[in-house]
């Protein structure tokens, strides 16, 4: 009988027990296997951000407009190679609960700033030419089933047209892709000429611009020329790279990392404790058998690396277990929330991160154990006979 042999006749010698442990240790890495992929979604803005393209909105706050006036100006800035404009619509389609993320831009420049957005040529042709064009993202035309040639209207619960109406009319001429798959799909865009021109209100002005610029190591010098520009305006302007943007945008909802690190955290310390109490108990009621394991000639350092495997195989066992099932979770509901989370899906970084974790537990609560497993002696065992 081999030392493998023994370590798992030990690990399952109470299978009730066993399995319990398994499936509490299978449960949070569940949880954190479900967060992780979830976490990595909601910063991929960041992390798929243009290291050459800046933001540039409202000091006061990004959901505050600006003249439309300010996008030519910024076009003369020395550095900028492409400015762009968008305004955000918050449209819903038929039913306010059908929310639909939507944008009025300039079609030229924008496709020119995001120039990863991809579509065939004609469809390409069409944005440009019809000015009740709404270009769709393709998770976005998968989730309502929407394509080429459709005619559908877009309500709105914020701005109104001049003849007291919401709901404005569009045809889908175009459906874009990107051409890295972790790049969002999953909003829909239409000519700014057409929505300013219907407004009821705050007409001729922008949400925010998007420049690219010649060199990523001037960014900081025309991120000050463009807010100089402005500065004792009415509508003073903040630029910043998109990533920091993209952050901040986040923010807005919350420290989702240091949420997720306390739902994370406070998971694994109670699967800490209950697994490491559990194997002290496991090796106390097993002294005898240590005992007479010494007297047969196994050494210290032998039961002690058998006690500590068999912690770190407990922990990978549940841990495979649980990281199996969240990605399997993931996958399964990545359709679902395609509209939300584009690109969800479980990151290899993730998968690494917790197999690490599973054998640091199963180190963490298996080295008391086996050190006590070690200090055993035959005396004190067989006395207890």
């Amino acid at each position: 009988m081999n030392d493998f042999t023994l370590i798992r006749k030990n690990l399952f010698r109470k299978k009730m027990r066993a399995i319990l442990l398994i499936f509490s240790i299978m449960i949070a890495f569940l949880i954190f296997g479900a967060l992780g992929a979830f976490y990595s979604v909601w910063t991929s803005g960041s992390s798929s951000a243009a290291d050459n393209r800046l933001v540039t909105v409202n000091r006061i706050n990004f959901t505050v407009s600006m003249p439309f006036a300010y996008w030519g100006r910024v076009e003369g800035v020395e550095g900028v190679t492409n400015v762009s404009h968008a305004s955000w619509f918050g449209g819903y389609y038929q039913e306010p609960a059908n929310f639909v993320q939507t944008f009025a831009v300039d079609p030229e420049s924008w496709l020119a700033v995001y120039s990863e957005l991809t579509m065939p040529d004609e469809q390409r042709a069409a944005f440009f030419n019809t000015r009740d064009c709404l270009l769709v993202g393709a998770d976005l035309a998968t989730q309502y089933g929407w394509s080429v040639g459709d005619r559908i209207p877009l309500l709105s619960n914020i701005w109104q047209k001049q003849d007291g109406t919401s709901s404005w009319d569009f045809e889908v001429c175009a459906v874009f892709d990107a051409e890295d798959d972790t790049l969002p799909t999953n909003y829909a865009m239409f000519h700014y000429e057409y929505y300013n021109e219907a407004l009821a209100f705050n007409r001729d002005n922008i949400g925010w611009m998007v420049l690219t610029t010649i060199d990523a190591a001037q960014n900081d010098r025309i991120m000050r020329e463009i807010d100089s520009l402005f500065a004792n305006s009415p509508a003073e302007t903040e630029t910043s790279t998109e990533a920091a943007f993209n952050e901040a945008f986040a923010a807005q909802f919350g420290n989702i990392a240091l949420i997720l690190l306390f739902v994370v955290g406070a998971a694994f310390m109670t699967i800490l404790m209950i697994v490491g109490t559990t194997m002290v108990m496991a090796i106390n009621e097993r002294t005898k058998e240590i005992g007479v394991m010494k007297t047969l000639g196994f050494p210290a350092p032998r039961i002690f690396r058998m006690v500590l495997i068999e912690s770190i195989l407990l922990s990978l066992v549940g841990g495979l277990l649980g990281l199996g099932l969240a990605t399997l979770a993931v996958a399964g509901s990545a359709a679902a929330m395609a509209a939300f989370l584009p690109g969800l899906s479980m990151p290899p970084l993730v998968l690494s991160i917790g197999l690490a974790l599973a054998i640091g537990l199963g180190f963490i609560t298996g080295i008391i154990p086996a050190i006590n497993a070690q200090r055993v002696t035959i005396v004190t065992a067989l006395g207890k006979l």
